[in-house]
């Protein structure tokens, strides 16, 4: 269950974009009970222990995101989760307030609306942390593909029919995408690798993408 829902009249992407669900990939949701509480578990336990341990870093995040511009250190987006429901989801803001004034825009290498602040925090991928919370509840899972926003997935879904597949499992705080490729890869090829990890999921995959992910954090890989 999600902290807290959209207040629209939509809250799931099939309901609001009439996308049909008849050729979903089922995968992601036929594992036992054995296999769902254990992936749970993993994911509580994971994301309690990176949380206790990031509390000093994300204390400085918010300092140093407070001292550069005015507004609240955190951002909550609308994303589209497990079988299209909506949620809430948490970053540590990097742009500056005004950032979208002309509505929803892909980021881009370069970006001038990214702060010096989050340069950083997204080369490192510390305006992640708070997605540890999304984990905590529910909505999100420790890996997994990444959540895209709702207007997002649509576009994507018209140029690529089976974008959508995606959403058979639950979106992760990091995924096979983000560590073969990141941001520099395009929707197609983030899709095959996604659906690469719905097909292939296991605690052996998941491990490997921990490490990747790691990797990722001190080499800043994909950032943009």
């Amino acid at each position: 269950m999600s902290i807290v829902r959209t207040d629209n009249e939509f809250n799931n992407f099939y309901e609001e974009y009439a996308v049909s669900t008849q050729n979903i990939y089922e995968k992601g949701n036929n594992y036992n009970v054995y296999e769902q509480v254990f992936f749970r578990a993993f994911d509580i336990l994971f994301a309690i222990l990176a949380f206790i341990v990031s509390v000093p870093i994300m204390l400085v995040t918010i300092l140093l995101i407070r001292l550069e511009s005015p507004g609240s250190a955190f951002y909550v987006q609308k994303r589209v989760g497990l079988n299209g429901n909506y949620f809430n989801m948490y970053k540590f803001r990097s742009m500056h307030i005004n950032a979208e004034i002309d509505g929803p825009q892909w980021a881009k290498k370069d970006d001038n609306r990214v702060t010096k602040v989050g340069k950083i925090i997204r080369k490192m991928r510390i305006d992640e942390l708070p997605q540890l919370l999304n984990v905590l509840v529910g909505d999100m899972s420790l890996i997994g593909p990444r959540p895209e926003r709702p207007n997002f997935t649509a576009e994507f879904n018209n140029d690529i029919p089976d974008f959508v597949l995606r959403l058979s499992v639950k979106p992760g705080l990091t995924g096979w995408a983000q560590v073969n490729g990141g941001y520099e890869i395009t929707p197609h090829d983030k899709l095959l690798l996604d659906l690469y990890y719905v097909k292939h999921k296991s605690l052996k995959l998941d491990i490997l993408i921990i490490i990747k992910t790691i990797k990722v954090i001190f080499t800043g890989e994909g950032a943009r």
